[in-house]
């Protein structure tokens, strides 16, 4: 079995080797040293968060060792727009330094600038999982690339990119728990076999309150699935505005909610999964009147 390539094939086609600091021009692109108020960022830049340690940390090395690989840019009148290395840069600035090497390369597309900035990252680890799958989907929508070609382009197998794209279809309250770190991707992605949004932000919280593993996420949602027909049921016999009290009722307080009405009356049941659960319920329901 063939074995897929390292991170961004193709890549070599982008981003020519030049050494650091030597003049440079071959292939469309060179070599030379720029002031720092010459750069601008990268209009396609996948990432969105810098870690202010690690930048104090690069900016140290930079102080001790200079800016040893050139930042890859394309011009842009009389400035230079950051293609890959806009956290050397930043680093840079830091570290006081006016003037960096800068590896010029003429002639890409807009979609190269976005794919050699999500390489570099990919390479360093420095995305989130929905900064990845936010520039997976920007490829997709803006420059008509299919899931094969973005997996071939990045080194990454078709059903990793696919699966990291499906993501976003999650509801923003859990996309902004991933991209905070609160929940990983592995966790998240548990969640997309649950029928609806409502029960997915319910179960997202559980995970959090309860600190499960990947591992216990995943036998809790099959658990959740499993009184799924019941739920099913009971859903298809109520009203829309029944369905949406259910579901504000959720939201509200972190947990399954079903309304089951018969004739002029009915019950409203309340699920919970842990001791501590049960009392927060009992707490947000009865407030502080004991």
């Amino acid at each position: 079995m063939t074995k897929r390539p390292a991170l961004g094939k193709g890549l070599s086609a982008l981003i020519p080797t030049a050494r650091p600091g030597m003049p440079e021009s071959r292939a469309g692109a060179s070599v030379l040293m720029v002031d720092l108020e010459h750069l601008e960022a990268n209009r396609q830049q996948p990432r969105h968060r810098f870690d202010d340690d690690g930048l104090e940390e690069l900016a140290r090395s930079i102080k001790e060792t200079g800016v040893l690989q050139p930042i890859l840019v394309t011009r842009d009148a009389d400035r230079f727009r950051i293609l890959a290395g806009e956290r050397r840069v930043r680093a840079a600035r830091l570290a006081g330094l006016t003037r960096v090497p800068v590896l010029v390369k003429e002639g890409l597309e807009d979609r190269d600038h976005l794919l050699i900035a999500l390489i570099e990252n990919i390479q360093r680890r420095d995305l989130t999982a929905m900064e990845e799958a936010d520039s997976y989907s920007h490829l997709k929508e803006k420059f008509g690339m299919t899931q094969d070609e973005i997996a071939e382009r990045v080194g990454k197998d078709r059903t990793t990119v696919a699966n990291a794209m499906r993501l976003l279809k999650l509801p923003a309250e859990i996309r902004a728990q991933v991209e905070d770190g609160l929940l990983s991707a592995g966790h998240a992605r548990t969640l997309l076999s649950l029928p609806s949004a409502a029960d997915q932000e319910t179960l997202a919280r559980e995970f959090l309150r309860r600190g499960l593993s990947v591992r216990g996420a995943e036998a809790r949602v099959q658990e959740f699935l499993e009184g799924a027909p019941a739920r099913k049921t009971a859903a298809a016999e109520s009203d829309p505005d029944t369905r949406d009290a259910e579901q504000r009722l959720q939201r509200a307080l972190g947990t399954k909610v079903e309304i089951r009405r018969r004739k002029k009356g009915g019950e409203v049941r309340l699920s919970f999964y842990s001791e501590e659960q049960l009392i927060g319920l009992f707490e947000r329901l009865v407030g502080g009147g004991g």
